[in-house]
Order: structure tokens, then sequence, then C-alpha cells
């Protein structure tokens, strides 16, 4: 069978999609703390930017607060802006420039107002980085109104992201687990020797990763992008070791939360994601589920959510308190037991 088709991997695609918006339209601005050349971001995702666009590049102060109100001043002003903030812990820091201002923006005059901006929060643990460098804070902004929260996957495309956050003209933060930068995008329909994956709904969309042949699955995974990688892993392990089919759900957008196009087809529903439990999307998520599935489910939807407590930066300690694929597949099998 067809291998996995080598490309890109997604700090590079993700950088790629970047030039390309801002190279496409003059009205974009980017916006973070050591994001210009010859440094270019902690994660290297705005390399080259500044020396080819000059001062529509800026470094900012170490103030998320300022960083954000200056994005959404740029975007009330009838400019575009994409902001990076460090590291997604730090975006505390901006919750009320998110909350009260770039939100309320938008509706809060009695005519729709424009605020194209993208908020870019590098998260995630499983890299040692400690307690305050290492969260998923994505729960604490879901249900803000007038505010968008999506997450980057290794199946959508990010140029593609990008434009349509700018196009909705409303505040968005975009998520992206800093392990998936080191990852390949998918392409071609192929995810490796086993699974397809198709795009289904409109933009932003859904990834259906699924096995050729297939209508009837007896369970299936919905993850954010950042668990992605994890959840194929699980996926794997359970069909070849336990004969259980999955099938995996990955939206682009989690809040407004839509699978539009793509419906669960397994007779039980698992939603994994990084961040500790209460008050979580994935919570939000099979609320959303429920009641459109309920006459066909034979039991709870499961969620599957980090341990409470703060992440170490031992990587013994930090392993014990995140999700990994074993998490997943041991919560599939009980709630299939």
């Amino acid at each position: 069978m067809t291998g996995p088709v080598r490309t890109e991997r997604v700090a590079e695609h993700l950088n790629r999609a970047l030039h390309g918006v801002l190279a496409a339209d003059p009205g974009v601005y980017v916006l973070g703390e050591d994001i210009t050349d010859p440094y270019g971001g902690a994660f290297k995702v705005t390399k080259g930017l500044s020396s080819r666009f000059g001062e529509r590049v800026r470094s900012t102060p170490l103030s998320e607060g300022a960083i954000v109100g200056a994005g959404a001043g740029l975007a009330l002003a009838g400019d575009k802006a994409i902001v990076e903030i460090m590291f997604a812990d730090f975006a505390a820091l901006a919750f009320d420039q998110l909350l009260n201002f770039a939100g309320k923006t938008t509706t809060m005059y009695g005519r729709p107002v424009p605020m194209p901006l993208v908020v870019r929060c590098p998260s995630g643990g499983h890299r040692g980085y400690g307690p305050t460098h290492s969260q998923s804070p994505q729960k604490h902004f879901i249900g803000v109104p007038g505010l968008s929260v999506l997450e980057l996957t290794p199946f959508h495309d990010a140029r593609a992201l990008l434009e349509h956050c700018l196009g909705t003209r409303r505040p968005c933060l975009l998520f992206e687990d800093k392990v998936l930068y080191t990852r390949r995008m998918f392409r071609e329909g192929v995810v490796d020797d086993l699974f397809r994956f198709e795009e289904v709904g409109e933009r932003p969309g859904v990834a259906r990763v699924f096995l050729e042949g297939v209508a009837d699955y007896d369970c299936t995974l919905i993850v954010p992008g950042g668990m992605a990688h994890r959840a194929l892993e699980a996926m794997r392990e359970l069909l070849l070791e336990h004969d259980v089919l999955c099938e995996l759900l990955v939206p682009a957008r989690l809040y407004p939360f839509e699978l539009g196009g793509a419906p669960p087809r397994g007779r039980h529903v698992c939603v994994a994601e990084d961040g500790g439990a209460g008050g979580t999307w994935g919570a939000e998520v099979a609320a959303r589920l429920h009641p459109v599935l309920w006459d066909r489910l034979t039991r709870p939807i499961t969620l599957v959510s980090a341990a409470a407590g703060v992440i170490p930066a031992a990587p013994h300690l930090e392993r014990e308190v995140l999700v990994h694929a074993h998490t997943i597949r041991r919560a599939v099998l009980e709630a299939l037991a």
C-alpha cells in the first residue's frame, strides 16, 4: 500500500503561510516578541518575514496585553493584524484585551465593527518546559462572545486557515501545539499505510481520518490538532492489538464548535484534549453532540483530559500529567468493555 506522503514540517508550512498572507495583502501586520530577523521567533515560525516585509513585522516589548491591544487597535483602524504570544500560557496576561476589548468591539456599538485580528499561541507540553510554559489554556477562551478559537492541525492548510480568520473580520485565537511544529503535514489524503483522510464541511472544515471500505466504527475520536498524532497512534494500537475500529475527527475551529459534514459514525464517542478537566472544550463538544446522537450512542461520551495539577519540568513527572496515546487507548477500551 502507499506510504505516507513526505512533506514539509508544520513550522515550515506555517512560516510559508505567513509569507504568503503578507505578500498577498499589504494591509497585514505581524507583531510579537523577538519575531524579527535574525532570531525569527522562539520557534522560528516568523523567520524571514521582517527581512522581506520590513516595518510591517515588528518586535515588541514584553507585554502581552500591549501586544494584543496594539494588534486590536491596528485591526480597528482598518488594517489586519497577526499577533504572536510567545507561549500560550501568557495569553492570560492579555485576557482583558481579548475579553473586554477585541471580543466585544465587533458588536457593542450597535453596528458591526470589523476586527480582523489573529492571536497565535504556541501551546502544550511534552518538552520539559515546566509549569508556566507548557499549558494548553484553550478552555479558558471557550464561550467568550465574539471570539473564535481555532487550533492548527497537520491536515489543514495554514494559509487558508489564516486567511479564513482574517476574512471573518472577527478576533480569532489560533493555538499551535509546540510538538506539532516538528511533525510533517499530511497531504493527498494519505496518513499512513492504514489510514486515509479527507477534509469535509465548509472552511475551516473538519479532517476525517478513516479506514477505506469501513462504514461502521466502534468509536469516533474527536481531538484538536495538537492531539492528532497521539490519537492516530491510539487508533493504530486499538485496531491491530484489540480489533477495535476507530475513526478520527479533527476540527480546525474549536469554538464555535461545528462538525458540519462529519457526523460521528462510531457507536461510542471519545473526546481527548490537553489541559485539565472541568469546563473544557471536550465538555462543550459532548453537550453539543449528546442531544443529536442520543438515540444511537451505546454509552455516555467519554472525556479525556490531563491530570489535575501543575505540569512538572522533569520529563518522568510531566508524562504522568499529560495525555498520551496510551491514555486515549485505555479510555476507549474501558468505555467499550
